[in-house]
């Protein structure tokens, strides 16, 4: 995570951009290898966007930290900080994304799980936007166990209940 003592340095953009792209980059890799609407490209997208603003947000709530330290305006109590404003808006405008990413046809729905996808990009974005690099790499490679073994495992399952 951000240390509170230093401003937003060019290590800690490129680690979250990196393993963002890295990650992430694994994620959109699957869904475009399988022909999903939302592939690679639009996965990064995403997933960048949201660590880019989570990175001004964290600059933001730095800068207004400093402001209030220098300030003899301001008493303890009379400033708040909403660090989350940024990140909610983020959640909120993916699951508008991810819904046109579903596609109801003949009474069949396909695209959850690109939308499923697109959504968790963006918290793995802000995760990594936040400098929670573990948390990050550990929440992408369980993503991408989900969609490769889980699935697979499930769907062969389906197919042949005695196996």
């Amino acid at each position: 995570m951000l240390p509170m003592d230093q401003a937003v340095n060019i290590q800690y953009i490129l680690q979250s951009i990196g393993l963002t792209v890295l990650f992430v980059g694994l994620i959109g890799y699957e869904r475009q290898r399988r022909n999903k609407i939302a592939g690679l490209t639009t996965h990064l997208l995403v997933a960048l966007g949201a660590a880019g603003l989570t990175m001004v947000q964290q600059q933001m709530v730095y800068d207004a930290i400093v402001f209030v330290k220098e300030s003899d305006v301001f008493g303890p109590g009379d400033i708040v900080i909403q660090r989350q404003r940024i990140v909610a808006q983020i959640v909120s405008g993916i699951g508008f994304l991810g819904t046109g990413a579903i596609i109801k046809t003949n009474g069949y729905i396909s695209g959850l799980t690109t939308a499923s996808t697109l959504w968790i990009s963006a918290i793995i974005g802000i995760i990594f936007g936040y400098g929670m690099y573990w948390i990050g790499i550990t929440l992408s490679l369980s993503v991408l166990f989900v969609l490769t073994i889980i699935k697979n495992f499930f769907r062969h399952m389906v197919e042949d209940p005695n196996h």
